[in-house]
This record gives C-alpha cells, sequence and structure tokens, in this order.
C-alpha cells in the first residue's frame, strides 16, 4: 500500500467510529522496524470490530475504488484504495478441525488476533491514525532485537492449524537472517510430515514459498533448513537425496553442499528462472553415480536431471514456460564444462547454435558452478576464454539465425527432388554447414554442389 492510500484512509475513518480502531499489521511493521524497505504489496489491515461492514462503508464513502470482495467465513475482505490493495481483517480467533484448511472463526480481540499469527515478530501493531506501534504479546521487540523466530502459542499448535507456516520460518530465517529458536525448529523436525496434500496443503502454495526463499539473500540457509529439517523431503525428495552424495577430487563438497554454494555465487540480481536451474543442475547426480578404479562418474547426470527437473517443477505447478526454461538450463549446463582452448571454430559456431537465447544464463550458472568446485584448485574451464570466442563469432555471423542458402522448393527445382523427408534432411545439412562456416550464408550455388555431393553418397 502506497503511503498515499494510508493517508486516504486515515483521513476518511477520522471523526468516525473507526477511530483509534484500525491497525497496520504484521510485515509491514516489522520491515519498518528494522529499517527494510516496506513490501507494499503485503499489508493488512486489523480491527476490533466488523472488516466486512467497513469494507461496505468505504466502498459507499467511494473510499474503495471498486466494490469490496468479502469473505464472511474468515472475516476479512478485500478493497481498493488509491492504488493499492487492501486486506480488512476482523481481529479474531480462529480453531481448525483436524485435516480442514478452512478455520472456524470467531471474534477476538487484538490480543486473541496477534497468538494466532505464525511469528511473534509478525504481531506488531501500527495505529492507522497515530502511527504509535503496539506489541500486544509483550514478546516482539525483545524476539525482534534478538533475532528470534519463534512461534506465539506452542509451535505444535501454531504449526497443526497452518502447515504452510513452517515453510515461512524457513523463508523468514533467509530473509532477515534471524535463528529460529530450538523448540520451533524442532517442531519443524516433529510436523515436518503436515507438509503435504493430505493435511491439506497444496503444491502451489509451497511453491510460492520456495520462490520466496531462493529470492531471499540467504537462500541457502533457508534451504538447508528445509532439507535438515526433513521438509524438503516432503514436496522435492529428488532435492533431498543429493545430501551426502559425495563427489570426484574436483569437488571439496557432496552434491547438495556444492548446490548451495553455487547459489551463494549467483549475483544478487539473478533471477528466479535461474535460481531454480542452479538449484536443480545437479538434482540428476544421485540416480547416476558410479565409482571404478579411475574416480566418480556422473555419465549422462545432465539429461537424467533435465528430466527430473520437469517432473518436479510440474509436480509443483510452475507454468510450462517456467518448467521449460529451468529444465533447458538443467540439460544444457555441462555444454560449457566440455569447452577446451583447442576446440574449432566450426566447434564454437554450434555450440552458440545449441544454447542459444540461453547462452548468457548459463555462462552465469557456469561461473557460478565452477566457483563452488575445489576453491584451492584452478578451474578446470576458462569461461572468460570460451565468451571472447563466441564474440568474436558473433562480429562476423549471427550463428542462431544461420539458415540454409536454398529453401526446400529451391532443393526441389535445383536436384529436381520431389517433396519429401529426402529434402528436409539436405536442407538441415545445409544449414549445419553455414553454422559451421563450411558454407557462406547465401552462396546458393555452394549449397547446390554439396546437396548433390549428399545426395549421391
Amino acid at each position: 500500500m502506497s503511503l498515499e492510500s494510508l493517508e486516504i484512509l486515515r483521513n476518511v475513518v477520522c471523526g468516525t467510529k473507526y477511530e483509534g480502531k484500525i491497525f497496520l499489521v504484521g510485515g509491514w511493521v516489522r520491515d519498518k522496524l528494522l529499517g527494510k524497505q516496506v513490501d507494499v504489496s503485503d499489508i493488512d489491515l486489523v480491527l476490533e470490530g466488523d472488516a466486512l461492514e467497513l469494507a461496505e462503508w468505504l466502498w459507499k464513502k467511494r473510499v474503495s475504488s471498486h466494490a469490496p470482495v468479502l469473505y464472511p467465513s474468515f472475516g476479512t475482505a478485500m478493497v481498493h484504495v488509491g492504488d493499492a490493495q487492501v486486506e480488512l481483517v476482523t481481529a479474531r480467533a480462529e480453531t481448525y478441525r483436524q485435516g480442514s484448511r478452512k478455520p472456524i472463526v470467531t471474534p477476538g480481540t487484538l490480543f486473541t488476533d496477534a497468538q494466532r499469527r505464525d511469528f511473534t515478530i509478525n504481531t506488531f501493531l501500527e495505529s492507522l491514525d497515530t502511527g504509535e506501534i503496539i506489541d500486544p504479546l509483550g514478546v516482539a521487540y525483545d524476539d525482534l532485537r534478538a533475532g528470534i523466530l519463534r512461534t506465539p502459542l506452542d509451535p505444535v499448535i501454531t504449526f497443526t492449524d497452518d502447515p504452510l507456516r513452517m515453510l515461512r520460518a524457513c523463508r523468514f530465517a533467509a530473509r532477515l537472517g534471524f535463528v529460529i529458536a530450538p523448540p520451533t525448529y524442532q517442531a519443524l523436525k516433529d510436523n515436518a510430515f503436515r507438509l503435504s496434500p493430505e493435511h491439506g496443503i497444496s503444491f502451489e502454495r509451497v511453491r510460492e514459498e520456495l520462490n520466496k526463499t531462493l529470492l531471499a539473500p540467504g537462500a541457502s540457509i533457508g534451504l538447508e533448513q528445509l532439507r535438515e529439517t526433513g521438509l524438503l523431503a516432503q514436496f522435492a525428495p529428488e532435492l533431498a537425496a543429493m545430501h551426502g552424495v559425495t563427489q570426484n577430487t574436483w569437488h571439496a563438497y557432496d552434491v547438495w553442499t556444492h548446490t548451495l554454494k553455487a547459489l551463494e555465487n549467483l549475483p544478487r540480481e539473478a533471477d528466479l528462472l535461474l535460481r531454480l536451474a542452479t538449484l536443480f543442475h545437479d538434482i540428476g547426480k544421485p540416480s547416476t553415480r558410479t565409482e571404478d578404479t579411475s574416480g566418480v562418474h556422473f555419465y549422462e547426470h545432465e539429461h537424467v536431471g533435465e528430466r527430473l527437473t520437469r517432473e518436479v517443477l510440474a509436480r509443483l505447478k510452475y507454468a510450462n514456460d517456467e518448467i521449460k526454461q529451468v529444465a533447458t538450463l538443467v540439460g544444457l549446463h555441462m555444454r560449457y564444462g566440455s569447452y577446451k582452448p583447442d576446440w574449432t571454430d566450426a566447434a564454437v559456431r554450434r555450440l552458440i547454435r545449441t544454447v542459444d537465447s540461453h547462452r548468457a544464463a548459463l555462462f552465469t550458472l557456469g561461473h557460478a558452478d565452477i566457483a563452488a568446485c575445489r576453491p584451492d584448485l584452478p578451474p578446470q574451464v576458462e569461461l572468460s576464454s570460451l565468451a571472447a570466442r563466441m564474440a568474436e563469432i558473433d562480429a562476423r555471423i549471427d550463428i542462431r539465425t544461420a539458415d540454409s542458402p536454398l529453401s526446400g522448393l529451391e532443393l526441389m527445382e535445383r536436384l529436381a527432388l520431389p517433396a519429401g523427408p529426402l529434402v528436409g534432411k539436405l536442407k538441415k545439412a545445409l544449414t549445419d554447414a553455414v553454422v559451421s562456416g563450411e558454407l557462406a550464408e547465401g552462396d546458393k550455388d555452394g549449397a547446390e554442389a554439396l546437396a548433390r555431393r549428399l545426395r549421391d553418397n
């Protein structure tokens, strides 16, 4: 919510029965106290009163630009004020039926409302009218100063009510750098089994928490906590299986720790899909690991990893385009690793064609991957020299758009060929010849001569 939207609300409730009864709650107040940039997309207002009635009143006053969306069962409403979407919440108490994610909601006080929240640091209230910040449970300030994450109630109760809060504990630890209190951490381990569809948790909600954890500054910390507590195994056992899988002498860490180190090596501005690709890039190693007298091997792990990546991301309900992009990066992530300085220009040209639009992302992933291997040894692959050779070729030809000098129709006319698979095969061979530098772009006569040789052999 923008400050302008807050001012609109503040002005309209002044002198009414709502004055002094409305409070900002949750992440807005917490981040403000921590001196962090406030998340304007994640703000709640709570009041001791009827939130649905307030929503209707704001609509009648034309303060809300759209008719409110009401959720009577939960005592909540959504309204639009200025440029912001605002959630209004009736101070309430909640109880859950076993196996149901829909709570039984009853009116409550600001104190009982604070008790039902996920963590003490999210129980602060800020008066909409005066800006005064209240700690209704009397523990939030102490926990915020100490950097402690703990639940307002017994953590078993809090996590049983909504198991997704267990993922949020790891996410907040990653984002804020806070320590999860030992009893709360033990409860994560003891209740990890609740993070499953049988307990009403959808994979879509899990996905969103995973995304937020990956984008947090301490992503590797949050992910390790997800693994150690057993939460990760509930929705991505294929990732959890990477822990303890030892590697060859070029690696200082097991597969899981190496993956976390690679994530730490990504630039802060790396986007979500690149972070997902880094998390999944070695997911194929546990099932492909072999060992013989020459050492440890993971033959074809990138191809197995591409398949597993598709399976896990589909399970978590990622969009098809996101799955395709991440899985492709996983499948291609070893291509740069095979580069040698004695490669011919033709080989580099074919590589450019293969990686296509993923070229820059693969370089970022490659640098992070290499830096996470053995810090005490020189890297096996010098990616800067490969990048320089690619740039040099770019200056001469755009490999990604290279095409056969002859179209299918021209091949049929020049070689008197009928329509059929042979025409397609010849056209592809001519395109490959342009990519490798054996045939110049636009050289139709040379293309015809090469096509004739290929046809006759």
